[in-house]
């Protein structure tokens, strides 16, 4: 395996958008595998809800049963936040191409990632359209119709809108907790 697509996020709490994500990127054509890797914090982000060891057991049985997808820990390990281009980099070890999937939301805010002009050259970006946004023509798009944000479904839970392989648990994680974003 020499080409993957990198999907991380925060997944607090993973959805049926981020399992339509994973969907189309394992249908993309040169890809060898889909790595999901969730964050111990997001870097642009202060706290997060459900502790990433819940996190990463939830993504694990949502994507059990898919064929060239790996749940890694490797930034839940580091027990801190973790730059893109430092998980891009220790890839790097492993694979020869990495295609790294975002959201239209975070176009905005792409040039203040940390060591963005060194991780554009070492990435391809894929998009996931969100919102409406529009998309610069030297991305690539993904195929997603799904809409969905996990800061809403903290606080509004739409049992729904969570992966049926343990929407009940995530369900009641956030109920129990009442994780209202402020």
């Amino acid at each position: 395996m020499e080409t993957i697509a990198l999907f991380g996020g925060s997944f607090d709490p993973p959805h049926i958008g981020h399992e339509a994500i994973v969907k189309s990127l394992c249908n993309f054509k040169d890809v060898d595998k889909v790595i999901v890797m969730p964050t111990f914090l997001n870097p642009f982000k202060s706290k997060f809800y459900a502790p990433s060891s819940l996190r990463v057991k939830w993504l694990k049985k949502i994507f059990d049963d898919y064929k060239n997808v790996e749940i890694s820990t490797f930034e839940v390990e580091q027990d801190r936040a973790v730059a893109s281009i430092t998980t891009v980099k220790h890839l790097l070890k492993s694979y020869k191409k990495i295609y790294l999937v975002i959201g239209a939301d975070n176009l905005a805010s792409l040039h203040m990632w940390n060591s963005y002009s060194e991780l554009k050259e070492l990435v391809t970006f894929v998009i996931a359209p969100r919102d409406g946004l529009e998309i610069p023509q030297d991305f690539l798009i993904l195929d997603v119709d799904e809409n969905i944000s996990s800061t809403n479904l903290r606080d509004e839970v739409v049992l729904e809108k969570l992966s049926k392989r343990c929407a009940q648990d995530i369900y009641n994680f956030y109920k129990e907790n009442r994780c209202k974003t402020e």
